[in-house]
């Protein structure tokens, strides 16, 4: 217990003193989101976490007071690894097809297939790969990221303390305590963002550590407690994917269209959309916690489902890409001579004045005003009228056609 809260604490201020020191040397370098921001944007908080927690978990083992074991050791291994690539995607533009085939790679090497079987040990490597990139996804927003990534590490180390699992409840341990130090200068507005780097090891670390947990357990029931550990990011995935194919965009193109957009769409400020995702992450790992020691059956898993659907469903309503650009019925050409028309400075010996007004309504009453009737068919004064002679009327048509116009 000691050891956890001193792990804990010094996680958690190396985490945010390394986020401090790299955030200078990262701008100089151009170590920065490529998001459309007012200002740069590091991305030297995602190195932080993953240092300060391989740092302190290797540093525990290493002395002997908190030793990982076998498994948690491949765990933070493999998650260092995935950790690597997603620096490489942070520095050099990597496709998503390799981050997906390294991600996989990884997860291959630290499923318990002796325990899940072979076909739930295929399962258990795409869910993985598909929670850690959901994480990296996640990472749209300040501080979504990072707040729900502590509520689901301390939620998974309890859920590993339940099975007296040592070695993988002190990683979280230390996981949880390294985001709580990033989120010092992630919190809205952001100092420094997680990256491809920390998003990706700290959505690996913990699906990788979940699978391990319910590994030996039955499949529906285990499914339902993972589902319920990983709801908001899941929940920020599916959205995303169903949004882009309803509207015939590419899956892999980027876009306002996730869970935090739309919910600023709904007028909440940058600060209540990451409570309301803490709040919300929270509702999902009580309940899968719960799950996992027994308190309530597994099948409430399911519960959690069915509350992400009807979220998905609202949310797909609030509209993110706006509407196509409009054209004028007479097509582009009438629209950039309406545009020209509208500047009185576009022709040179264009001069304000009377003649320049009567051009002008001349003009609008060519394109907009009545078709005129030929001489030859105008017929008797309909009951009401006054007769004119002819030049007067064409005369008076003629001011009352630019009027309308």
């Amino acid at each position: 217990m000691l050891y956890g809260i001193a792990s804990a604490a010094t996680a958690l201020l190396l985490a945010a003193v390394l986020a401090a020191l790299l955030r200078v040397p990262a701008l100089r370098l151009g170590f920065v989101e490529r998001r459309q921001r007012q200002r740069r944007v590091p991305l030297s908080g995602g190195l932080a976490v993953v240092l300060a927690t391989c740092l302190v978990a290797v540093a525990g083992d290493w002395w002997g007071i908190a030793p990982l074991g076998e498994d948690a050791g491949a765990l933070l291994v493999a998650a260092g690894a995935v950790a690597g690539l997603g620096l490489v995607a942070d520095l050099w533009r990597l496709t998503s097809r390799l981050l997906v085939l390294g991600t996989a790679v990884a997860a291959a090497f630290v499923v318990p297939y002796g325990e899940t079987g072979a076909v739930a040990g295929v399962a258990a490597v795409g869910w993985i790969t598909f929670v850690a990139l959901a994480f990296r996804s996640l990472d749209h927003a300040d501080g979504v990221a990072g707040t729900v990534g502590v509520v689901t590490a301390f939620g998974a180390a309890g859920c590993a303390a339940v099975e007296v699992m040592d070695g993988p409840a002190v990683l979280l341990s230390v996981l949880a305590a390294a985001l709580t130090g990033f989120l010092m200068h992630n919190w809205p507005p952001a100092r420094v963002a997680l990256g491809a780097c920390g998003s990706l090891f700290a959505g690996f670390l913990l699906a990788a550590v979940a699978v391990t947990v319910r590994a030996g357990s039955d499949a529906a029931e285990g499914a339902g407690v993972l589902f319920a550990l990983t709801a908001v990011a899941v929940a920020d995935a599916v959205l995303v994917a169903v949004a882009r194919r309803l509207a015939g965009r590419p899956l892999l193109r980027g876009g306002p269209d996730h869970l935090a957009h739309r919910l600023r769409r709904l007028g909440l400020t940058p600060q209540g959309v990451t409570v309301l995702a803490g709040v919300a992450a929270f509702s999902g790992v009580l309940v899968g916690t719960l799950a996992q020691a027994g308190w309530v059956g597994a099948q409430a898993g399911w519960w959690v489902a069915g509350a992400v659907l009807v979220v998905v469903l609202g949310l797909l309503r609030v509209p993110v890409y706006g509407p196509p650009r409009a054209r004028g019925a007479y097509g582009a050409a009438p629209a950039r001579a309406g545009r020209r028309d509208a500047r009185p400075d576009a022709r040179p010996d264009a001069r304000p004045g009377r003649r320049q007004g009567v051009r002008q309504a001349a003009r609008g009453a060519a394109v907009y005003g009545p078709r005129r009737q030929p001489e030859s068919e105008d017929g008797p004064p309909e009951s009401g009228d006054r007769p004119v002679d002819r030049d007067a009327s064409s005369q008076v048509n003629g001011s009352l056609r630019v009027r309308n116009g």
